[in-house]
C-alpha cells in the first residue's frame, strides 16, 4: 500500500467532507428562511442526489479511461463554484439550480477516490484503505459542523465550503499523484456506462447487485433521517443548528474512531458479509429507537447508533465490490454510488411526506421496517456474492 499517496488522499477527503459538514447545520434553515416547506427541503436534498445518480457511474468510468486525478480535480473545482452560487442564491429556484450543479460535479470525487484506494492497495489491505477514507470523511464531518455553528448567517457557510473545496483542489493538483497506469486505461477504453444502464437488465442480474441494493436501502433510510431530523428536534425540543451540530460532532467522533482504528481489522477478521449484516441491524435499531428519545443525551445516543451502522456499510461495501468487480474499479464503485444516490433521491421526500409534528413516529418506524424487510430479502443473495 502506497502510504504517501493514501495520506494525501486522506487529507483530500477530509477537506472535502469538512466543507460538506460546514453547511449541514444551515442547509435546512437557509431553505426554510426562503420559504421552503418540509417537502421542498426534501426535494432540495433529493435533487443533489439525483444528479449524482446520473453522473457518478459516468465519472467513475471516465476515471478508468483518463485517470483518477483529473476527475478528482474537476469535481473539486466544480463543487467549489456550485457552493458559492448556492450562497448567493436568494430564491428557491436558484437554490435548486445550485444544488443540481453541485451534485453533478461533486459526483466525480467520491467514487474516483474509492477507486484510487483500490488502485494502490492489495486485497488484504483493501478494507483498511477503505476504512481510512471513511475515517477521513468522518473527521471532516466532525470539524465541519463545529465550524458551521460559529457563523450566525446561514449563507456564510456555503462561501466557506466553496473556499475549502477550491483550496483542496489546489492541494490535490500539487501533491496527489496519479494512481492509474496508462496500460490499464487502454484496456478499459471500449467500455462505457450511461445513465440508462444503471437499472438495465444487465445490472439487475449482475452478481454484485445485492451489494448495490444494500447501498440503496441503507442510504434511503439514513437520508430520510437527515431530511426530517432538523424538524424533529425543533418541534420536540426547540433545538436549532447549534444543538444539531453538537449531536453530529459526537456521532462523527465515534464513527471516525471506529473507521480509523477498527473497521479494517474487523473486515479482515470477520469478512464483509458479517459486517454489512451487522451494519444493517445497527441502522435499523437506531431508527426504531429514535421516537423514544427523551432528551439531548438519548437522541444523541440513538443518532450515533444509526450513524455507526450506516458508516460501517459504505467502506465495507466498497471493499467487497472492489475485490469482486471485473469491469474496472471506477465503473463498479460509480455504479454503487449511483444506487446510493438513488436512495438519497427517494429517501428525503419519502420521509418528508410521512413526517408531521404529531405523528413523527410513523416516519422513523416505517423507515426501520423497510430496512428490516430489505435485510431479510438480501441475506441469502449476499451470502452468494463471490461464490
Amino acid at each position: 500500500m502506497t502510504k504517501s499517496a493514501l495520506t494525501i488522499l486522506f487529507l483530500t477527503m477530509f477537506f472535502v467532507m469538512l466543507g460538506f459538514g460546514v453547511i449541514i447545520p444551515h442547509l435546512a434553515y437557509y431553505a426554510d428562511n426562503l420559504g421552503a416547506n418540509s417537502t421542498q427541503i426534501g426535494g432540495l436534498l433529493a435533487i443533489y442526489s439525483a444528479m449524482q445518480l446520473v453522473f457518478a457511474p459516468m465519472w467513475g468510468r471516465l476515471s478508468d479511461r483518463q485517470g483518477r486525478k483529473p476527475c478528482i480535480l474537476i469535481g473539486l473545482i466544480g463543487n467549489s463554484a456550485a457552493l458559492i452560487l448556492f450562497g448567493f442564491s436568494k430564491t428557491l429556484t436558484w437554490l435548486f439550480i445550485a444544488r443540481a450543479l453541485s451534485g453533478a460535479l461533486s459526483a466525480a470525487i467520491l467514487p474516483t477516490a474509492m477507486a484510487y484506494v483500490a488502485d494502490v492497495t492489495t486485497e488484504e489491505e483493501r478494507g483498511k484503505g477503505m476504512a481510512l477514507m471513511g475515517a477521513a470523511m468522518g473527521l471532516g464531518f466532525i470539524v465541519g459542523p463545529a465550524i458551521g455553528v460559529l457563523t450566525s448567517q446561514h449563507d456564510t457557510p456555503f462561501f466557506v465550503a466553496g473556499a475549502l473545496s477550491f483550496t483542496t483542489c489546489v492541494f490535490s493538483l500539487t501533491l496527489l499523484p496519479e494512481s492509474l497506469k496508462p496500460s490499464y486505461r487502454r484496456e478499459t477504453r471500449e467500455h462505457w456506462i450511461f445513465p440508462r444502464d444503471i437499472l438495465s437488465r444487465r445490472t439487475l442480474i449482475n452478481p454484485l447487485t445485492p451489494l448495490f441494493l444494500v447501498s440503496f436501502f441503507s442510504t434511503f433510510v439514513f437520508a430520510g433521517l437527515e431530511a426530517i431530523f432538523p424538524l424533529f428536534i425543533a418541534d420536540r425540543w426547540k433545538y436549532g443548528s447549534n444543538e444539531m451540530a453538537q449531536m453530529f460532532v459526537i456521532m462523527g467522533s465515534i464513527v471516525a474512531l471506529l473507521q480509523g482504528g477498527l473497521l479494517g481489522k474487523l473486515i479482515n477478521r470477520y469478512g464483509e458479509f458479517k459486517l454489512i449484516v451487522f451494519g444493517l441491524l445497527l441502522t435499523t435499531l437506531g431508527m426504531a429507537l429514535m421516537p423514544w428519545s427523551k432528551s439531548f443525551v438519548s437522541i444523541t445516543i440513538y443518532l450515533t447508533i444509526t450513524g455507526i451502522g450506516n458508516q460501517i456499510i459504505r467502506p465495507t461495501n466498497s471493499s467487497w465490490i472492489s475485490k469482486e468487480t471485473k469491469i474496472g474499479q471506477g465503473a463498479a464503485i460509480g455504479q454503487m454510488d449511483a444506487f446510493l444516490s438513488l436512495g438519497r433521491v427517494f429517501g428525503p421526500p419519502f420521509a418528508g411526506k410521512l413526517y408531521t409534528p404529531e405523528t413523527f413516529q410513523i416516519a422513523y418506524w416505517t423507515c426501520a421496517g423497510i430496512l428490516v424487510l430489505a435485510s431479510i430479502c438480501l441475506f441469502f443473495p449476499l451470502r452468494r456474492v463471490g461464490r
